[in-house]
């Protein structure tokens, strides 16, 4: 089977309302249509294409070199490359890595994403810093402005991605042989998949934790019968108000009992939404692995990874038995809360870092403690 391959081709970058940026093509030939978002990593490339947080979405990268270092066969966050395209300025045909196994251009193919490169990433983010994140059509077969703007207007962008990418039947993890606490007993975690990430997983299982992964919207009967220590909500891509299936479960465990639940990213504006809160649409959206957050307990500012869109609204939660714990330090927006009752918590950042920094590694110790009953929230 003939591989096809960008190489030598028009790169196209069509923004809805008409905007055009000329580039060259990498990666594999298509024509794809996403959200066009920006991230402010500076590596991570591999770890970002491949988080299901991304799927639906165009990734427009603002650090100026990729794929300096190739692709390894350990840094995947899933099986799969989930974004539907990569913006890049400049790209590196030949990576300098001793774990590297193949370049960025070859994954691409692989994979069937398209790129373009050669286009300034920085002007393009600073056009969505100020008109916002915009509908976008990437292509590298040389094709029309006209044709571009045709699919451009015939595309509807979803925002229920989460049912997609979750597990489709339920999964069994054990914790690693080298786990924490090895001696302890076991903590079994019911974790609800709406895209989760390896490497939080990872984490977890680090901890001494057996995962039980249940598909999206899995009832909440079914999640109390099997008598887990924990319950943790996963990140994942789209409109946390389209997961409703997924709100009205997490409601009901809630209700059920007293279990200690976590939340990260999209589980945790689940987890708001089940409670009565409000989330709304950002700007642009946090994307990158250098956004401040300052926690509210501690009174210490740290640095998280993110990739979200949407954010839960202030007050709708405060009224519904939740504090605020965590603010990000750019907007004031909120990044993480608790019950001030229930042994719940959630963070709208990704503590497991994966790309980025290992500051707020302890809130996966804090879980584990609160399961031990060693801690309330």
């Amino acid at each position: 089977m003939e591989v096809k391959h960008a190489e030598k081709t028009d790169g196209l970058i069509y923004l809805e309302d008409g905007t055009v940026y000329k580039g060259k093509g990498f990666g594999y030939k298509n024509t794809a249509v996403g959200e066009l978002v920006f991230n402010t990593s500076m590596t991570g490339y591999q770890e970002i294409l491949t988080d299901p947080s991304y799927k639906g979405q165009i990734i427009n990268m603002t650090y100026p070199l990729v794929g300096n270092y190739g692709i390894s066969e350990g840094d995947n966050e899933s099986d799969k490359i989930h974004a539907f395209g990569l913006v890049i300025k400049d790209l590196c045909k030949e990576p300098s890595n001793s774990r590297c196994v193949m370049t960025l251009d070859q994954w691409m193919i692989s994979h069937k994403v398209p790129g373009v490169y050669g286009v300034d990433s920085r002007q393009i983010t600073k056009k969505i810093r100020n008109e916002g994140t915009i509908r976008c059509v990437i292509s590298n077969e040389g094709i029309s402005i006209a044709r571009a703007r045709e699919i451009c207007e015939e595309t509807e962008l979803r925002g229920d991605w989460m049912k997609e990418v979750a597990v489709e039947k339920k999964l069994i993890l054990q914790p690693f042989e080298d786990a924490e606490n090895k001696d302890d007993q076991v903590l079994d975690v019911a974790v609800l998949d709406f895209g989760v990430k390896n490497n939080i997983l990872n984490c977890l299982r680090k901890r001494n934790c057996k995962l039980t992964v249940y598909p999206y919207a899995t009832s909440a009967e079914e999640i109390m019968a099997a008598n887990h220590r924990g319950i943790f909500l996963t990140n994942g891509p789209g409109d946390p108000q389209e997961a409703t299936e997924a709100i009205e479960e997490v409601r009901k465990l809630i209700r059920m009992s007293d279990t200690p639940m976590l939340g990260i990213c999209m589980g945790h504006q689940i987890l708001a939404l089940a409670l009565g809160g409000k989330t709304y649409k950002l700007k642009y959206g946090h994307r990158g692995g250098n956004h401040g957050v300052y926690d509210k307990n501690t009174k210490r500012s740290c640095i998280t990874s993110q990739n979200h869109g949407y954010a839960v609204q202030h007050e709708s939660i405060i009224l519904k038995g939740m504090e605020v714990t965590h603010l990000n330090l750019n907007d004031g927006t909120v990044e993480g809360m608790e019950h001030r009752d229930l042994p719940i918590f959630s963070v709208q950042f990704h503590p497991e870092a994966s790309p980025g920094p290992k500051d707020n590694a302890y809130l996966f110790d804090k879980f584990v403690n609160m399961m031990k009953g060693e801690q309330h929230a």
